[in-house]
């Protein structure tokens, strides 16, 4: 990973060059910093799903390529998608899709794990 990362790179594309490692079923990630907060990319193969899960601290989610969505909507590239402390929910991507997370606090998974 390179000392510095632009948003402007990532959009661009330059995730497709960096490093992922299994996650959960279907969905790999690249951690691009660890503690608090904690950035990552996630990348999601179609049909792939994160089980329900709580978050105890805000997450943002830019969406880089494809789409995911959850019970609140659909998030296609592009979007930005803040999760507030304590919300819950389920997030799919149909098409499989690469997202630009940040949690300031670890998620709690309610099932699946």
């Amino acid at each position: 990973m390179p000392e510095t990362l632009s948003i402007a790179a990532l959009t661009a594309g330059s995730w497709r060059t960096m490093t992922f490692a299994p996650f959960r079923d279907g969905i790999e990630m690249c951690t691009i910093a660890e503690g608090s907060p904690q950035v990552a990319l996630l990348r999601y193969e179609p049909g792939a799903a994160a089980p329900r899960h709580r978050h105890s601290g805000m997450e943002t989610v830019l969406v880089l390529d494809g789409s995911q969505s959850d019970e609140n909507g659909h998030y296609p590239t592009g979007s930005l998608v803040l999760n507030p402390e304590g919300s819950v929910h389920t997030v799919r991507s149909d098409e499989g899709c690469v997202v630009l997370i940040q949690w300031t606090k670890p998620v709690e998974f309610l099932e699946g794990d």
